[in-house]
């Protein structure tokens, strides 16, 4: 009986033994015998396709390396940036030179090329100048027109209600009067008060690209649509000659025998202001864009192209000195003679110069691209 209850106790022992163990193994971890926190949370795998997770590229080379450097682009796109265009020059009183290019407005020394002066302005597009007789000088701009004294260097006038704002043309004729051509015809103004005087609304070609003075003292206007002759007194149209071949004057000259030679896009005509007949087209120049013609002292006359520069002899149409190499341009924008004793040339990519028996024409480094 005392045998019975032993091992009826022991089994008894061993089966609470069991209910208090095995709970807590089965809450062990099966490889480090730790418990799983159940508060931690289980971690989320994306449904990702492989193709999506694993990069492809491409069988082909990568790109060359781009030339030039980031550093060199920025140089070279500021360079491209910047215009270099000369297109007004004006000889003033002193013997100097006013030289209106799209980076500002310089005075220099035609002796040795050096900088006289700056003078700042309100609007860099200039696109004319002329030099009253009291010594002021006046710009004409794409914005309007400004009077500057050269003793100060100071704007004392300008825009002055204008036909249009666009300046294409400069002149003063003998009385000391201003014509002002714009895009949309004729302004004459007082240059001592600064006012106009009158305006020519209905100029026929209405731009007055160019205008010049004859023998007479009276106005001669390229336009559009020809020739228009003005009287510097009166403001009324004299003359008109149209039907030119070509059509639009850009670039108009007196030749000392009197004649009109007329820059066209396409050709060189030279005219006879009484008649208005064309006497001849130049041969050298036809199918030339013709931007600037200028006689010289000793006698010869100088044409400026879009492609070129060449001097004639204006009796006979010989070409003097043809394609003068060693411009910063082809492309000829304006002209000035004899200061001192040298050509002076404007051009679309700066300032250069041009002496008797030289094989080619100087740059002046102050006025082009050469010099950063």
């Amino acid at each position: 009986m005392k045998v019975f209850c032993k091992r009826t106790s022991f089994w008894v022992t061993l089966n609470l033994l069991s209910l208090i163990i095995l709970p807590s193994l089965a809450l062990a971890n099966p490889t480090t015998g730790s418990k799983i926190d159940d508060t931690a949370p289980v971690p989320k795998i994306p449904n990702v396709s492989p193709p999506k997770i694993t990069p492809s590229y491409p069988a082909t080379a990568p790109p060359p390396r781009v030339q030039p450097l980031p550093e060199e682009r920025d140089i070279q796109e500021r360079l491209q940036e910047t215009d270099y265009r000369v297109s007004a020059l004006q000889p003033d009183y002193t013997g100097n030179l006013w030289v209106a290019s799209w980076r500002g407005l310089s005075r220099i020394d035609p002796n040795t090329g050096k900088i006289l002066a700056r003078v700042a302005l309100p609007n860099r597009a200039i696109s004319a100048l002329a030099q009253d007789k009291v010594g002021r000088l006046w710009v004409g701009t794409y914005e309007g027109l400004q009077r500057v004294d050269l003793r100060t260097s100071e704007i004392t006038a300008q825009n002055l209600f204008l036909p249009s704002k666009r300046v294409l043309s400069l002149l003063v004729d003998k009385r000391g009067y201003l014509w002002v051509g714009t895009d949309n015809g004729l302004a004459l103004i007082s240059p001592d008060r600064g006012l106009i005087v009158t305006t020519l609304k209905n100029l026929p070609g209405v731009s007055a690209n160019a205008l010049t003075l004859d023998a007479e003292g009276q106005l001669w206007v390229g336009t559009l649509d020809g020739l228009v002759r003005v009287n510097t007194a009166s403001a009324y149209i004299m003359k008109r000659i149209d039907q030119l071949p070509g059509s639009t004057v850009q670039a108009v000259a007196i030749s000392p025998e009197g004649l009109i030679w007329a820059g066209m896009p396409n050709s060189l005509l030279v005219i006879n202001p009484k008649t208005g007949t064309v006497l001849r087209s130049v041969t050298p120049l036809r199918g030339r864009d013709v931007k600037a013609i200028r006689f010289a002292q000793d006698g010869s006359v100088w044409i400026g192209t879009s492609n070129g520069l060449l001097r004639l002899n204006p009796n006979t149409g010989a070409v003097l000195d043809r394609q003068v190499p060693g411009l910063p341009s082809s492309r000829v924008l304006t002209l000035a003679t004899d200061v001192g004793k040298k050509l002076w040339i404007g051009t679309t990519e700066g300032l250069a110069w041009l002496m008797p028996k030289m094989t080619g024409a100087k740059p002046h480094l102050a006025f082009t691209r050469a010099v950063k």
